[in-house]
């Protein structure tokens, strides 16, 4: 079956990173379906009956999604809120999401040192992210972990040239990952 990314950024069209990761996972319709939240409901009026026939028809589930305040972007809380229903998800006869893989393939837009226990930030992205983790075992889903990009600082002593070179080569990389870490779980 094939893999259904849940892709929720409020502004794909300003990406880099989520706009790059689509772009690969669309080369392969034959192995994803790539659903665009803020696209498919740009009023917030989600179809519930959908959205969870959707996931039913599909394999595997990666939520992809930009860190923004150190969560995910509102419209992927309202789906959960909304698509992950008991009776559905969870509860004594909600078992949609059981032994279902599962993933997150998240942005952060800082460094990686800055999560870290004695980073800026305090926390790593681990723990940012046990909120998530937490909700895919309650409903019995096998999560599989989460792929992530970093943000990144510009390279001491290079020229501008020379940085974005570097960056599209990481880019690009970074979308080859992606693919490889959704094909192994």
């Amino acid at each position: 079956m094939k893999t259904l990314i849940i892709a929720a950024h409020p502004n794909i069209e300003a990406s880099i990173v989520n706009n790059r990761w689509i772009k690969e996972l669309r080369k392969y319709p034959e192995k994803y379906t790539v659903h665009e939240l803020y696209q498919e409901y740009p009023d917030e009026k989600i179809d519930i009956e959908k959205e969870q026939q959707r996931i039913e028809s599909h394999g595997k589930l990666i939520l992809q999604f930009p860190i923004q305040w150190f969560n995910c972007p509102p419209l992927l809380k309202k789906w959960l809120d909304d698509v992950f229903t008991y009776g559905w998800a969870y509860g004594s006869r909600g078992n949609q999401l059981k032994d279902r893989k599962v993933a997150l393939a998240v942005t952060a837009g800082i460094r990686k040192a800055e999560y870290h226990q004695e980073g800026k930030y305090l926390y790593t992205l681990d723990q940012l992210l046990v909120p998530f983790e937490t909700t895919f075992r309650y409903c019995e889903a096998n999560y599989r972990f989460y792929f992530a990009h970093y943000g990144k600082e510009k390279r001491p002593g290079g020229n501008e040239e020379e940085n974005y070179r570097l960056e599209a080569q990481e880019l690009e990389q970074s979308a080859r990952d992606y693919i490889a870490f959704i094909d192994q779980i």
